[in-house]
C-alpha cells in the first residue's frame, strides 16, 4: 500500500517578509515605549540618526562649561601673583562638584567666536577684556547663552586701562555702588529665601565673605534682574533700611536677550566660615549652575501657601509689669494665643502677676544665664551647665507653683546662649528659646538633643529698646515707620518677623497704638501672623518632608516626596523651579496607587507648585512631571 506524503504549509518569501515586518514594528514600538517611559514625551525626529542629531551627539561642547583664563586680567596683577590661577583652581573644583564638565579657554578663543558652542561661559574675576571680547560675549548672550560672572567684569580694557561700568550696567541691568574696603576681616552677606538660586538654603542665611578682594555693592535697575542678597546689616549699620538693601546687592540673576546670567559681587574663594557655611555656599553655587543650564531646583515652601513671610509678637514683662493689661486689652480674643515672657525676678517676687498671665496665655521666662562681651567668648563667659540648669529649673518650678501652668519657653536675659543652655532646656522640657544672639538665618532653627527638639527663634528685627530707648523716637509716626522698614526687609528675605515689645516702652498706653499699626501693616503685606505653638506645629511639619528631584530629559523630570517621621504631615507646599517656560504639564507616577497631589503652574510658566494636603508617616510619593517647552 502506498504511503501518501503529508501536505504542510508552504513557506514563501511573502510570509517571511511579512513576519519580519511584524517583528520589526513590534521591536520599534517596544523601543519607543521604553524611551517614553524613561524620558517622557519626545518627537520622532529627535531620535532619528539624522545629520543634525549626529552632529549634536558628536559635539560634546554642548554639554560643557568654558572657564575663561584671562591673560588680560593676569597681566594687570603684580608680578609673580598666583591670584588668578588659584581662583580658577577653586572654580574647577566647584564646577566638578556640580557635575558639569568644562574646558579652559582664553581671551583669544572668545575674540574668535569659539565659545558659542559651549553651554555656559564662566568669567572668574575677569576685570580686563578687549572690546571684541565684550562684543562676542554680548552676541553669545543674545543668542541664548549663559554666563556666570564674579566681581567687576570688563571694567578695564585689554591694555589695563580703566573702561568703567558700562558693560556691567548694560548686560546685568545693575549699577555699581561701591567697593567694600578690607577694613573688616569679613562682611555678612544675607541671602533671600524661596528663589531658584537659594533652594534648600535657610531663608535669611548670613554668609561670611572675606573683604580682601574688595566685594561689590550694586543696585538692580531693571525688572529683568532679580536681587538675591544684600550686604546691609541691620544689626550693626545705620541708615534707611529699604534704601540700604536696594543699594547693596551682592548676588543677582537675570536675562539679557535670549540668554541668562548669574553675578556674584565677590570671588568664590572669599567665602569663609565653618563647615555649614561651605555646605550652603556649595548649594548656592550648584543652584546657580542649574538655573543657568535650565535644570530644576526644588524646596518646601517656608510658610503656608498664601504667605511669603511670617510674624510673631513677643510681649515682654519687665519694669511697669502691669502695662501688659494694655496689650491684652488691645489683642482681645487673640491675647490667649500669645506667649508672655516674664522677667524671672519680677515673676518670682510677684506671684499674682504670674497667675494672671497664666490665665491669659502661655508662659515664658527671662532668665539670667550669664553675660559675654563678644560672640567668640560665649562658652567662657556664660554660666556653667549646672548653674544654667539650676536657674531654669528654679524659674520653671516657681511659675508652675504660681499659675499651675507649665513654662515651655525661655529668653536669656542678656540674649546669649550656648549648648549647655540647650541641654539644660531639654532636661527640663522647655520647647522654645527666644534669643537676641546673632544667628545665621531669619527663620526658626530646630536643635535636637536627647531626641527632643528645641525651637530657636532669633532676633530678626529691631525691638522697642532700640527704637524708643536707644534711637529716642518718641514720635509714634517715626516708631511705626521704623518697624515697617523691618517688616519690608523680612518680607524681602521671606523670613520671620519677630516683634518684641516691652511693658516699660512700647506697651505704655502712649505708645500702644503703634503696636496695632504694626499688626495692621503686617496684615496688609500678607504676613502670616502666628504664635509660638502654631509656629512650632507648622515648622515641624515643614521640616518633616524631604524633596528629591532629577531631570530625566528636556520634557520630563522626576520628583520624590518623603515623610520620614512617625507623624502625619498636612498642608504643605512644594515649589519646583523648572527654570524654563513650559506648558501642557502632566503629573503621573509609575508606581501603582500613588496619590497625585494637586498642582499648579505659576503665571510665568516656570514654577510648579505641589499642594500636599496629607502625607502619612513614612510615606513616599514618586512622581513624573511631563511638559512641553515653549522653545520647542
Amino acid at each position: 500500500m502506498a504511503i501518501k506524503e503529508a501536505k504542510g504549509l508552504k513557506v514563501n518569501n511573502l510570509i517571511i517578509i511579512l513576519s519580519g515586518l511584524v517583528l520589526l514594528i513590534s521591536a520599534v514600538l517596544v523601543f519607543l515605549l521604553i524611551v517614553k517611559n524613561i524620558y517622557g514625551n519626545y518627537e520622532i525626529r529627535e531620535i532619528l540618526p539624522t545629520k543634525i542629531n549626529l552632529k549634536i551627539s558628536a559635539d560634546d561642547k554642548k554639554e560643557k562649561a568654558a572657564i575663561l583664563y584671562s591673560k588680560y586680567t593676569e597681566n594687570m596683577l603684580p608680578s609673580g601673583s598666583t591670584w588668578l590661577r588659584d581662583n580658577i583652581d577653586i572654580w574647577k573644583k566647584f564646577i566638578r562638584g556640580s557635575k558639569v564638565s568644562y574646558d579652559i579657554i582664553s581671551d583669544q578663543d572668545i575674540e574668535l567666536g569659539e565659545h558659542f558652542s559651549y553651554k555656559l561661559i564662566i568669567l572668574p574675576g575677569s576685570k580686563s577684556m578687549s572690546d571684541r571680547e565684550i562684543m562676542q560675549l554680548k552676541r553669545y548672550l543674545e543668542n541664548g547663552g549663559s554666563i556666570f560672572v564674579t566681581g567687576g567684569p570688563a571694567t578695564f580694557s585689554n591694555e589695563g586701562k580703566w573702561r568703567g561700568w558700562d558693560f556691567f550696567k548694560e548686560v546685568f541691568g545693575m549699577s555699581f555702588n561701591r567697593e567694600i574696603k578690607p577694613e573688616e576681616s569679613y562682611k555678612v552677606h544675607t541671602l533671600r529665601g524661596n528663589l531658584p538660586l537659594t533652594a534648600q538654603i535657610p531663608t535669611g542665611y548670613a554668609l561670611k565673605v572675606a573683604t580682601w578682594d574688595r566685594p561689590i555693592y550694586a543696585e538692580v535697575l531693571e525688572p529683568r534682574t532679580t536681587q538675591v542678597s544684600f550686604w546691609y546689616d541691620f544689626r550693626r549699620e545705620a541708615g534707611l533700611v529699604r534704601e540700604e538693601i536696594q543699594k547693596s546687592a551682592g548676588i543677582a540673576f537675570g536675562s539679557y536677550g535670549k540668554g541668562r546670567f548669574v553675578w556674584y559681587g565677590f570671588e568664590i574663594s572669599s567665602v569663609v566660615g565653618v563647615q555649614k557655611d561651605y555646605i550652603y555656599f556649595e548649594k548656592l553655587f550648584n543652584n546657580s549652575v542649574n538655573w543657568l543650564i535650565y535644570q530644576p531646583t526644588a524646596f518646601v515652601k517656608d510658610w503656608p501657601s498664601e504667605y511669603d513671610a511670617a510674624m510673631i509678637i513677643i510681649p515682654t514683662i519687665k519694669e511697669q509689669p502691669w502695662n501688659i493689661n494694655n496689650f491684652i486689652s488691645m489683642m482681645g480674643k487673640d491675647a490667649g494665643k500669645q506667649t508672655y515672657f516674664i522677667d524671672s525676678k519680677v515673676g518670682m517676687s510677684n506671684p499674682s502677676l504670674v497667675k494672671f498671665i497664666g490665665s491669659k496665655g502661655s508662659l515664658g521666662s527671662i532668665v539670667d544665664l550669664g553675660f559675654i562681651e563678644s560672640q567668640e567668648d560665649t562658652i567662657n563667659k556664660l554660666f556653667s551647665k549646672e548653674v544654667q540648669y539650676s536657674s531654669l529649673k528654679q524659674v520653671k518650678d516657681n511659675f508652675k507653683k504660681s499659675s499651675n501652668k507649665d513654662c515651655l519657653a525661655t529668653m536669656p536675659l542678656n540674649g546669649y546662649y550656648d549648648d549647655n543652655t540647650i541641654q539644660s532646656m531639654v532636661s527640663l522640657d522647655y520647647q522654645f528659646l527666644v534669643t537676641d544672639s546673632l544667628t545665621d538665618r531669619s527663620v526658626p532653627e530646630v536643635r535636637i538633643r536627647n531626641d527632643k527638639p528645641v525651637m530657636i527663634i532669633t532676633k530678626t528685627a529691631r525691638d522697642d529698646y532700640e527704637v524708643v530707648r536707644n534711637y529716642g523716637l518718641t514720635n509714634t509716626a517715626f516708631q511705626s515707620y521704623t518697624y515697617e522698614e523691618d517688616i519690608d526687609r523680612v518680607l524681602f528675605e521671606g523670613g520671620l518677623y519677630v516683634f518684641k515689645v516691652h511693658t516699660d516702652y512700647q506697651l505704655q498706653q502712649t505708645y500702644l497704638p503703634v503696636v496695632q499699626d504694626v499688626i495692621n501693616y503686617a496684615k496688609s503685606k500678607k504676613l502670616w501672623i502666628t504664635s509660638l505653638p502654631e509656629l512650632q506645629k507648622w515648622w515641624m511639619r515643614r521640616q518633616g518632608v524631604e524633596v528629591r528631584y532629577e531631570s530625566r530629559s528636556k520634557r520630563r523630570m522626576a520628583v520624590e516626596f518623603t515623610n520620614p517621621r512617625d507623624e502625619r504631615v498636612e498642608e504643605l507646599v512644594i515649589q519646583v523651579n523648572l527654570n524654563k517656560k513650559v506648558k501642557n504639564v502632566d503629573v503621573s507616577s509609575d508606581i501603582i496607587n500613588t496619590r497625585i497631589p494637586r498642582y499648579k503652574l505659576s503665571d510665568d510658566s516656570q514654577v510648579l507648585y505641589f499642594f500636599l494636603s496629607r502625607m502619612e508617616p513614612h510615606e513616599t510619593r514618586s512622581l513624573l512631571v511631563d511638559f512641553d517647552n515653549f522653545e520647542d
